[in-house]
C-alpha cells in the first residue's frame, strides 16, 4: 500500500524513490512485523489469561514428562492470532497489493489461522486435546489447497511442471494432476509444522529459518537476471513475495520472544496450521516444492516419526521412539527442552543453507 502512497511522490522528494527496491520495503516488513508483535504481545497474552483461554494438556501416562507438561498447562494458546495479525498488516504496508500472488497468500494465511482458530478453541471449550474433527479440518485446508491448484495450473507464467533439485534442467510435467501436488504440499506442510509446535520456541525459530530461505528465493525467483544466470524457475512479479517472507520472519522474531522457553503464549493450531500452509503456497508458486523437504527438514522428520511410529505399533506392535513427535523422544532420553530446541534450530539453519545451495547446483 505504502508504494503506491509514496512512491508516486519521488519527484517532490527523491527519498521516496526507495520504495522501488525490494530490498528497502522486505527489510522495512521485517522491522514493521516485529514491532508489532513485540506491541501486541503483552496485550494479547494478558487478554487471552483473562478469558482463561489456556492450553489444554492431556494425560500422556509418562511420568519422566509429568513435570514438563504440569508447566505447559493453562498457558494462553491461540497466540498465533498475534503473527497472523502482525504479518497481514506488516505485508498490506509494504507489498504491492496489485500482485495476485499476495493477495492469494493473505487470502491462505487467513483462512488457515481461522480453521487453526476454530480448532484451538474446540479444545478449550471441550476441556480436551481433541478439536475439530480431522475430517472437517482437512475439507478447509482442501478449500485453500484447490484455489492455489488451480490458479497455478491456469497461470501462464507458472503451469504444471516439476523442477526437482539437484538435477540440472530437470523438469516434469504432471498436467491437472498437478492440483493433487499442490494438495499435497499445502495440507502436508500443514500439518507438519502442527505436529512440531511441541516445545516452547520450536516451530517458531524452525519457521524463521524456513521464511528467510524463502524469501531470499522469491528475490531469485522475481529477478529475470538473477533467476536466468541461476538457471532457475522465473516468476514475473514474484518479488514481492519478498517483503511478504520478510514479514513472516519479523513475526516470528517477535513471537519467539514470548515463545522462548519458558513459554508466555502458545502459537497453537491457530499459527502451526497457518504458518505450515502459507509457506507451502510459497513453494508452490516458486516451484520450489521439493526443496520444501530440505528447508523444512524439521518439520518433515516430525511428521516421519509420526507416521513410523503408528504404523509400527499397529503392524508390529512395537514402537520406535519412546514418544512421538520425535522432540519427546528425546525429552524422555533425558534431554533438557532448551537443548532439544536449540539443536534443533541449528539443524534448521544447516538445512536452509544445504537448501540455497541447491538453487546454484541445479
Amino acid at each position: 500500500m505504502l508504494f503506491f502512497l509514496l512512491y508516486p511522490l519521488r519527484d517532490l522528494w527523491f527519498g521516496f524513490n526507495v520504495f522501488k527496491y525490494l530490498t528497502f520495503r522486505a527489510s522495512m516488513a521485517t522491522v514493521t512485523s516485529f514491532v508489532l508483535c513485540i506491541w501486541l504481545g503483552p496485550i494479547m497474552i494478558e487478554w487471552l489469561k483473562t478469558l482463561k483461554l489456556g492450553q489444554y494438556v492431556r494425560n500422556q501416562h509418562v511420568e519422566k514428562l509429568d513435570d514438563f507438561l504440569t508447566t505447559k498447562k493453562g498457558t494462553p494458546t491461540m497466540g498465533g492470532a498475534i503473527i497472523i495479525f502482525s504479518v497481514c498488516v506488516s505485508a498490506i504496508l509494504w507489498c504491492r497489493l496489485d500482485n495476485a500472488l499476495v493477495l492469494l497468500l493473505l487470502f491462505g494465511m487467513l483462512w488457515l489461522g481461522m480453521i487453526g482458530f476454530m480448532d484451538d478453541l474446540t479444545k478449550i471449550r471441550n476441556k480436551s486435546a481433541k478439536g475439530i474433527r480431522s475430517m472437517t479440518k482437512i475439507v478447509g485446508q482442501t478449500v485453500v489447497a484447490l484455489i492455489i491448484g488451480l490458479y497455478v495450473v491456469s497461470d501462464k507464467h507458472m503451469g504444471t511442471e516439476l523442477y526437482l533439485p539437484f538435477i540440472k534442467n530437470s523438469v516434469a510435467n504432471l498436467g491437472i494432476l498437478y492440483i493433487v501436488f499442490a494438495w499435497l504440499v499445502i495440507v502436508g506442510a500443514s500439518n507438519a509444522v502442527n505436529l512440531t509446535d511441541g516445545l516452547d520456541g520450536l516451530a517458531i525459530g524452525c519457521m524463521i529459518f524456513v521464511s528467510l530461505t524463502y524469501a531470499l528465493m522469491s528475490y531469485i525467483a522475481g529477478n529475470a537476471v538473477v533467476s536466468g544466470y541461476l538457471n532457475v524457475f522465473y516468476l514475473p512479479g514474484a518479488g514481492e513475495l519478498t517483503p511478504f517472507c520478510g514479514a513472516m520472519v519479523g513475526a516470528g522474531l517477535g513471537f519467539l520472544w514470548f515463545n522462548s522457553h519458558p513459554a508466555s503464549v502458545f502459537m497453537g493450531d491457530t499459527g502451526s496450521l497457518s504458518l505450515g500452509g502459507t509457506i507451502a503456497i510459497i513453494s508452490v508458486f516458486l516451484k520450489k516444492e521439493f526443496l520444501l523437504l530440505l528447508v523444512g527438514g524439521i518439520f518433515v522428520v516430525e511428521s516421519l516419526s509420526v507416521i513410523l511410529q503408528v504404523a509400527s505399533f499397529k503392524l508390529r506392535g512395537k514402537r520406535i521412539f519412546l514418544m512421538a513427535p520425535i522432540h519427546h523422544h528425546f525429552q524422555l532420553k533425558g534431554w533438557p527442552e532448551s537443548k532439544i530446541t536449540i539443536r534443533f534450530w541449528i539443524i534448521s539453519a544447516i538445512l536452509a543453507l544445504l537448501a540455497l545451495a541447491a538453487i546454484k547446483a541445479q
